[in-house]
């Protein structure tokens, strides 16, 4: 018996009259029931079909597990079908509550005492415990697992290797692995890819070299590993040994790993390379992930022409969203304020709402572009148009809008009225390097007051400001600052380079 989860898991599920109703009017159709010479077995048989495949034509709406979950309790049924149950944990296992299928398993537990659960039952229930990140629920599961005798199923271990590697439970996750009498691709590709997303990046390349069968998911993983540890140059490295050495082609996910390395080292070149690749094997068409990661990619290589051009050549209807938003956002890291503001008026017209991110964005070109009045409508409409509360990262690119312009007092009364679950030091510096900007003294000490209650350890703040009053003829002020900092022992960031 596991111990109590009663803190994860409300104690009963509240079930829809609507639903119940629902199902009966599903379970009694007119031709059934007037054939009195079907069994009561064979009646059974089709509901517990009927709900099989209800569940498996419907797997990402919410509401059809429930109603199968109502159907099953009203009616006693669990019982009937270990495969039925199977089925509607796997959908609580994948779902955006996976704790629907801690619940439904304790449920069943209680109250059908011989219901025997088969390895499928325990590879849901640990996928469950991989999706709440829940460690120590996940070690209880293993535990059951193997006192039912399912600690060489392959299948059971692979999920419990994933469910390890994703909670953060590296130790125990190379015990499993290790420990493992049978491994296929699939199990080598979980290792390595969870190694890597945890950072194990070392051990993941020591495994994935020794792996006998290597696919596209191996190399991906691998590519995508070394990419979230800015370690730019070794993904290339192994996209390029992937294709041209032991050709192996390159899927959507791939490109998608590879790409934020390719923007980070700005290689255009390589960029240009993928992209035609992506032309060839039909990338540009079937997948709009692909299609807007290029055109940031292209963007942040310093290459907005070729962004803007192949923003042009997407359809009308595979546009989304984040293709508006990525192109926006290159206009505005190239400050190109105007042509930013034409795009999302554009975007406007073709029916699309903006959301937040899409604001940042427009609002970071207007800071750019030194657009003002624009910048300070588009806030005024992100708030009463489109209902959206401002965060931090808003109002950063309006005070660095307004410090760029020189209206540092408005900026000032701005950063004043940020409310204080969300402020923080960032905007006080943005300030801070307008005042450094413009030679405002006053307003630098006030500004760098604000910035010592929140963090005391930066030295930058400290150098800023110290060359605020030594331009200011403050000389003596000034070498009292830099002396307060060597005396809190503040952190100056040394300098470095791509290159």
């Amino acid at each position: 018996m596991l111990k109590s989860t009663k803190h994860l898991f409300h104690s009963k599920i509240k079930f829809s009259l609507w639903f119940l109703r629902s199902f009966t009017s599903l379970f009694s159709p007119p031709q059934f029931e007037a054939d009195l010479s079907l069994s009561h077995q064979h009646k059974r048989n089709y509901k517990k079909y009927f709900l099989f495949s209800f569940l498996n034509e419907n797997p990402t709406n919410p509401r059809v597990p429930k109603q199968v979950h109502s159907h099953l309790v009203t009616t006693a049924s669990f019982s009937h079908s270990i495969r039925l149950f199977n089925a509607l944990l796997r959908c609580y296992s994948v779902s955006e509550n996976p704790k629907d299928a801690i619940f439904l398993y304790q449920q069943v537990q209680s109250f059908y005492f011989y219901f025997k659960f088969d390895s499928f039952t325990y590879a849901f229930l640990i996928k469950a415990c991989a999706s709440l990140s829940n460690l120590d629920l996940g070690k209880q599961f293993h535990g059951v697992e193997i006192k039912m005798g399912f600690e060489s199923n392959l299948y059971v271990q692979t999920v419990l290797v994933n469910m390890y590697a994703e909670s953060g439970g590296l130790v125990e996750c190379k015990k499993v692995f290790d420990e493992m009498p049978e491994r296929n691709h699939v199990t080598w590709n979980v290792m390595i890819t969870g190694l890597a997303k945890q950072g194990e990046i070392e051990f993941a390349r020591f495994l994935f070299e020794k792996m006998p069968d290597r696919n596209v998911v191996s190399w991906s993983g691998m590519i995508d590993g070394y990419t979230r540890m800015n370690q730019h140059r070794e993904a290339l490295g192994l996209f390029r040994r992937m294709v041209a050495d032991d050709g192996v082609d390159p899927s959507e996910i791939t490109i998608l790993a590879i790409l934020p390395a390719v923007w980070n080292i700005g290689d255009v070149k390589m960029c240009q390379l993928i992209h035609g690749y992506g032309l060839k094997r039909g990338f540009h068409v079937s997948d709009i992930r692909v299609m807007n990661s290029l055109i940031d990619t292209y963007a942040k290589c310093g290459c907005i022409v070729s962004a803007s051009r192949f923003f042009e050549e997407i359809t009308t209807d595979t546009k989304n969203l984040v293709s508006w938003t990525s192109l926006i956002s290159g206009f505005a890291m190239h400050g190109m304020g105007k042509e930013a503001v034409e795009s999302f008026a554009r975007m406007e017209q073709e029916g699309w709402k903006p959301n937040r991110v899409t604001f940042v964005s427009v609002l970071n070109a207007c800071s750019h572009g030194c657009l003002v009045e624009e910048g300070l409508k588009f806030f005024e409409k992100m708030v009463s148009e489109y209902r959206i509360s401002p965060d931090i990262k808003h109002y950063g690119c309006l005070i660095d809008m307004l410090g760029r312009a020189g209206r540092l007092e408005e900026a000032e009364k701005i950063a004043l009225e940020i409310p204080c679950e969300i402020s923080n030091e960032v905007v006080w510096r943005i300030l801070l390097g307008a005042c450094s900007f413009y030679g405002n003294v006053e307003m630098g000490e006030r500004v760098t007051s604000k910035i010592m209650e929140i963090e005391k350890r930066y030295g930058g703040d400290y150098v800023l400001m110290s060359n605020i009053l030594a331009g200011a003829g403050r000389f003596a002020d000034a070498e009292s600052l830099r002396t307060l900092m060597v005396g809190r022992n503040a952190i100056k960031v040394a300098g470095s380079s791509l290159t």
